[in-house]
């Protein structure tokens, strides 16, 4: 892995929107620094202005006050060309493009380099080359674009960035429109491409679980709370993710690093095994008011035995079940004493 360097510098930044009867401050007071070969993700709930800083972070809106350092240089001093070299941005509109090839799209990522006329060099083209080679699209070259499916269409448009050649990339919302698979598959990507490229990666989402496990750091964004920044592990242990996500209904879980459904439980039993079959069957009991767990004291139990799993309730016979769905059936049909144990 390549040494780290600070890419991004951030002081005191304000940002949000100026007309000519006042000023509207979406955030402000925003401090951090982002690294070279490290993936950002930036959360929060809808309206707090994620799309508002990566807006401004991209120079695409000014900032209201403070300062962006871009690889040591204030973001105002970039002349636009210049900027193009340096931060390149995926958006999260759908493209409308017909009559485009997928290599003749990734092309027009040289034109920062390319002069009035976009003629590209072989240099131009080598650079293109590898980045189609890098996201691994090659099958895809020859396509046209509007016959793309989402998540084809996104890692084209990532292979422009890097066709870019520019140490930052700026995504907003890049797995939205896609199926869980292809949105995993884009976000490993970009993981991976922070370590092979050593390149800045910032991008805002709303898939926080695939964050969590993905993400070198997390930027946690609150109307309240300004923005509090660090990788998702400390973020858990501070309690910034519990406090930061606190809804009715939903809890943090500081074991697995992930969020859970918070379960009313209206029954106990004991349940003694190992592995994923006790997890799923815990998670099966759970969902239906019943907590279940190896540390309940109860003469009712549920042993799980190889494929089969026995299931013996104080004054009824122990039943052999081979299914969580059969489970179930025998525990909710036979489990009809009130809390707190079957």
């Amino acid at each position: 892995m390549k040494k780290q360097e600070e890419t991004i510098k951030i002081k005191d930044l304000s940002i949000g929107y100026l007309s000519k009867k006042q000023k509207k401050v979406v955030a402000g007071q925003i401090r951090s620094t982002i690294f070279s070969g490290e993936l950002t993700c930036l959360l929060g709930g809808n309206g707090v202005g994620k799309s508002t800083l990566l807006r401004t972070l991209s120079a695409f809106q000014p900032k209201l006050s403070g300062e962006i350092f871009i690889q040591g240089k204030e973001i105002g001093s970039y002349k636009e060309k210049e900027l193009a070299r340096v931060v390149s941005v995926v958006l999260t509109e759908r493209l409308d493009i017909k009559n485009m090839t997928v290599t003749e799209l990734i092309r027009l990522g040289r034109s920062p380099y390319t002069g009035f006329w976009g003629t590209t060099s072989p240099k131009d083209e080598e650079v293109i080359r590898q980045a189609i080679s890098l996201v691994k699209i090659e099958e895809l070259t020859a396509r046209m674009v509007h016959t793309l499916s989402d998540g084809e269409r996104q890692k084209v448009m990532i292979a422009k960035a890097l066709a870019q050649e520019t140490p930052v990339i700026f995504l907003d919302e890049p797995t939205a429109f896609l199926d869980f698979p292809s949105k995993v598959e884009i976000m490993q990507l970009l993981h991976r491409l922070t370590r092979e490229t050593n390149k800045t990666i910032f991008l805002s989402t709303h898939d926080l679980e695939l964050a969590l496990q993905i993400a070198d750091k997390i930027w946690l964004m609150d109307k309240q709370a300004g923005i509090r920044t660090g990788t998702p592990e400390d973020l858990s242990l501070d309690g910034s993710l519990s406090r930061f996500f606190a809804r009715k209904g939903i809890l943090f879980d500081q074991e697995t690093g992930l969020f859970r459904v918070v379960n009313e439980f209206h029954k106990q039993i004991r349940l003694s095994g190992h592995g994923s079959r006790y997890a799923m069957i815990r998670k099966a009991l759970q969902r239906n008011g019943v907590q279940a767990s190896r540390r309940i004291t109860s003469e009712n139990y549920i042993n799980i035995q190889g494929e089969e799993i026995l299931v013996s309730l104080q004054g009824k016979e122990p039943v052999l079940v081979k299914t969580i769905e059969e489970l179930l059936e025998t525990v909710l049909s036979l489990c009809e004493q009130p809390a707190p144990s079957c």
